[in-house]
């Protein structure tokens, strides 16, 4: 197996790549096709409500069926997608379509990653794994606005479809090299999987177009896919996997924390536009430093779960990324390279942070249950990402925060951007809290009878 980490870091860099390769481009496609802001969103909106429905679906098949054989069709989808989306880039819905059969594609690649690292490695090299998967994903959303404003301003943006497809590589080596498996035995829930994909879709929906409709369907499904997985006899999901409560804590520290530094991702670049004035280029300049020390301590991160544990490692995380978020709601309107190095301080706690806690979560899901357990867990990431920003955004939109409150804060256009940022701290310090009176205070046999009771 150790002759495929390398190709888990190189698919996986590629699965990512697309998650920020298209943001740059949306301007260009609605100015092809003549579309509003809300019209164009949906080259986004649909590759992430596919990509975050595929995480658990893929999640829970591997559990069933062969790791091989699915991360196989998830790459050849994931390059069929890329291959349509370039041949019908004159026609909208088709682009749609496209990105949709992307989405279904890549969304296997990181949620199998993790079953293969959480079933095949031991828990000394799954934390170095970890780490340099932490790497490879924020040097992959790092980079990839960057490339794709390289390639849709050289090229034309329907280039970016053909990103993805140096991935097809990667299927031979994976075919070789992981070992073969026997189905097990078991039927796959559809019925549970739809409602739970409605469920989905509808939340990522309502944060995106904000419509009580979308909020309504997502409730009625839920409760449904609740129903029914009480109910069935192959649920879609065990109800027993929710019951354990260091789980339970995992999916919402994970949702709190991603959700809080993509909040930070989208809001960064809008208070230095309006704050500094700076354009795109200098922009990815001052936010570029940040990613590319994720890439670098990702490593260190993996290495310290290894030698300290992942607690220790846990609460470094929370407090770097505290501490970032404190320095740069006290550094406003000051020199923009303070906000740069208070940027580089949060990548480095939250690649301590998913790292230790990604390992957390896997000590405590039992080996049946891996799959679709982990498959929620990056599910619960992504979307909070679609969440926090949505949030974000109405705050903004509403200046609900735009009053004088930081004592080093004296610019008046800076008081609505401190604010929120100092409000994002706060959830982190209830993160921290959340996680001390649940993981913090279990000993690794407490964890080990709790795995064993879900």
């Amino acid at each position: 197996m150790k002759k495929s980490v390398i190709w888990i870091y190189y698919i996986l860099f590629f699965a990512v790549l697309n998650e920020s390769v298209f943001n740059v481009s949306t301007p260009d496609i609605a100015e092809q096709f003549d579309l509003s802001a809300s019209g164009v969103s949906w080259v986004i909106t649909v590759f992430i409500i596919i990509f975050g429905m595929g995480s658990v679906i893929f999640g829970k098949l591997s559990d069933l069926f062969s790791v091989k054989k699915l991360i196989t069709i998830g790459i050849v989808l994931y390059g069929m997608g890329s291959i349509l989306g370039f041949a019908l880039q004159s026609w909208y819905p088709g682009i749609i379509i496209s990105r949709a059969i992307q989405g279904a594609g890549a969304s296997a690649i990181p949620a199998l990653i993790m079953v293969i690292v959480a079933k095949y490695f031991s828990p000394a090299e799954r934390g170095n794994m970890f780490g340099i998967i932490t790497s490879t994903v924020s040097f992959a959303i790092g980079i990839g606005p960057v490339l794709g404003g390289y390639i849709a301003g050289s090229f034309h943006w329907s280039f970016l479809f053909l990103v993805p497809l140096p991935a097809l590589i990667a299927i031979p080596f994976f075919q070789k090299l992981l070992p073969v498996e026997k189905p097990s035995a078991g039927k796959l829930d559809v019925l549970g999987a739809v409602l739970m994909g409605i469920a989905v879709s509808s939340l990522i929906l309502f944060t995106v177009e904000a419509s009580w409709f979308y909020l309504l369907i997502g409730v009625i499904a839920l409760v449904l896919f609740i129903i029914r997985i009480r109910r069935a006899d192959e649920p879609f999901v065990d109800p027993a996997l929710f019951t354990n409560p260091l789980y339970r804590s995992g999916l919402i520290i994970g949702f709190l924390i991603f959700s809080t530094v993509m909040s930070m991702m989208f809001v960064i670049p809008l208070m230095l536009s309006n704050m500094y004035g700076l354009s795109t280029e200098n922009i990815g300049l001052v936010m570029f430093p940040g990613a590319f020390s994720a890439v670098i301590f990702g490593r260190v991160a993996g290495k310290l779960t290894v030698n300290r544990g992942s607690h220790f490692v846990v609460y470094l995380g929370l407090i770097l990324i505290a501490l970032s978020l404190l320095l740069q709601s006290s550094s406003i309107g000051y020199w923009v390279w303070y906000i740069a190095l208070s940027l580089i301080i949060m990548y480095i706690g939250f690649s301590f942070l998913q790292t230790a806690l990604t390992e957390s979560v896997t000590q405590i899901l039992p080996p049946d249950r891996i799959g679709v357990g982990m498959g929620f867990y990056n599910m619960t990431s992504f979307i909070s990402g679609a969440v926090g920003t949505a949030v974000v955004a109405r705050v903004l939109e509403q200046a609900v925060l735009n009053f004088p409150l930081h004592p080093f804060v004296l610019n008046s256009k800076a008081y609505l951007y401190s604010n929120l940022i100092l409000l994002l701290s706060l959830v982190v310090l209830a993160s921290a809290i959340l996680y001390y009176f649940t993981f913090g205070k279990k000993n690794p046999q407490t964890v080990k009878e709790l795995r064993n009771e879900s």
